[in-house]
């Protein structure tokens, strides 16, 4: 039997923070002398009323969470930060339709980074501020959930690396959750602040650098200006971001295992080394593509390369230049770091590189079973045994990824019939990528699609950041059975 009194104080406390967090964008707008500070009030206010409430007349339960309680509490984690995250859209008139509001919201707190504002540069600072942090909320949100919630409920990934990593012999990265809680947001919030101070070191106001370092750790991609990053027009900015959505894209247990002088241990990880290798070989086969088919220098050729292939690969969705209008073989590559992602453990969305290696390795594996029938040649990750049950799980993900994909683009070319639209839009929602292809993609607004399209992206958005079967399982009737 479901836990209400654990899932409502919990969404109490989450509701509670999240109207504090508003209040830092009210403050923001203060600073500038904006409108919208009251607008932002009234939100924060009508949130931390809603979580006092719940705080207050929920009683404490003697029970521990299950893991029933745990998958409604993690769903509800994301609907119920998205439904009041959207209220300074909607106070403020920046976005006063309902729907875009929830798609921007969703967004945000998934880290995709697809938006339906047209004219970014025009809104005020605390309406870009909220959608800023909003991401950085929801990356912290996605690092907590990864390491010790997913880990508990057989889902998500984590499960395959820490059980199969060197050095790492659980679900927490110390004994107690607050420790770890603790460990995950000084990490994330000593990168935030160090890539920030470096921004604003090279050229960007306080107020770009901070919001574009929340986006940056956040794998999230909402930029405060509508050209993206090609308003700077900075090579060394543009290489500064390409260094931190690297790192952001790196599983935090290995930050972890290096700040605590394990450095050998983390270099070591075989997820790493694949991570590394196909930013490299992405980076060179499209750099030489744009040296052949475009009138770009060398370094230009390089950097442009460098920066989407790393920013695709860990999902962050930034961008200097409609990499849609390069040669269709090159954006063919770019695609398929649409279905790759970066490491477990960290921000980023999509498949998940681990997952990824696991199946290429059980098929080449395969060929071998076929000669050897009587041989039992397990899969092998880190120079360790991967458990037939964990590989299931995998191959069971990966279905079920592509099953969901294929059945989207279906009914999503229903509302856009143009398939290359259908396609790019629906893989950049269900991988929390941002920008896609066709006609919404990069620095295009996902304004004209219809609102029946724009709830099933939303929809996507969710699904892909909480590793699909979260959500899925919700609509089982096990699930509700007592």
């Amino acid at each position: 039997m479901l836990n209400y009194k654990v899932i409502f104080r919990y969404s109490g406390l989450l509701l509670f923070l999240e109207g504090l967090a508003m209040l830092v964008a009210m403050v923001v707008a203060i600073v500038y002398s904006e409108a919208v500070s009251g607008q932002i009030f009234i939100a924060s206010a009508i949130t931390i009323g809603v979580g006092m409430l719940l705080l207050t007349f929920v009683k404490q339960s003697s029970r521990k969470p299950e893991k029933k309680d745990l998958f409604l509490m993690t769903t509800l984690t994301w609907l119920l930060l998205s439904f009041f995250g959207a209220l300074p859209y909607v106070f403020s008139y920046t976005i006063p339709s309902p729907v875009d509001a929830w798609f921007e919201s969703v967004s945000g707190f998934t880290t995709t980074g697809s938006s339906v504002l047209n004219n970014i540069d025009a809104l005020p600072h605390g309406i870009l501020f909220w959608r800023s942090l909003s991401q950085w909320i929801g990356g912290i949100a996605i690092l907590y959930t990864a390491f010790m919630v997913f880990p508990s409920l057989s889902i998500g990934g984590m499960q395959i690396f820490i059980l199969e990593s060197p050095g790492i012999k659980s679900a927490k990265l110390s004994p107690r959750i607050r420790k770890t809680a603790l460990y995950l947001l000084t990490i994330y919030s000593s990168l935030t602040v160090l890539e920030a101070i470096i921004l604003t070191l090279q050229g960007m106001s306080i107020f770009d650098a901070l919001c574009h370092s929340f986006a940056t750790l956040s794998t999230g991609g909402f930029s405060t200006h509508q050209a993206g990053i090609a308003y700077f027009n900075s090579p060394m900015i543009e290489y500064t971001l390409i260094f931190f959505m690297f790192i952001a894209g790196i599983n935090y247990a290995l930050h972890f295992l290096a700040l605590n002088g394990k450095i050998k241990k983390a270099i070591r990880n075989e997820e790493l080394k694949y991570y590394i290798g196909v930013i490299l070989l992405f980076t060179v086969l499209i750099t030489i593509g744009l040296l052949k088919t475009t009138p770009k220098g060398y370094e230009q050729s390089f950097r442009e390369s460098l920066f989407h292939v790393v920013a695709i690969l860990t999902t962050t969705g930034f961008y200097t230049t409609n990499y849609a209008a390069w040669y269709p073989t090159l954006w063919y590559m770019l695609l398929l770091l649409f279905f790759i992602g970066a490491s477990v453990g960290s921000t980023s969305g999509s498949m998940k590189l681990v997952r990824i290696e696991l199946l290429l390795k059980d098929c080449l594996l395969e060929i071998k079973r076929i000669f050897n029938p009587n041989a039992v040649i397990p899969v092998r990750f880190n120079d360790r045994m991967v458990p037939e049950r964990l590989m299931n799980h995998v191959v069971s993900f990966f279905l079920s990824y592509v099953l969901i994909f294929i059945t989207s683009c279906i009914i999503f070319s229903l509302i856009e019939p143009n398939m290359q639209t259908a396609f790019g839009t629906v893989a950049a929602s269900l991988g929390n990528i941002g920008p896609g292809f066709g006609n919404y993609g990069p620095g295009h607004s996902y304004a004209a699609i219809h609102p029946a399209g724009k709830l099933l992206l939303s929809f996507l958005m969710l699904l892909g950041r909480l590793e699909i079967y979260t959500i899925l399982i919700l609509f089982t009737r096990a699930f509700w059975k007592r």
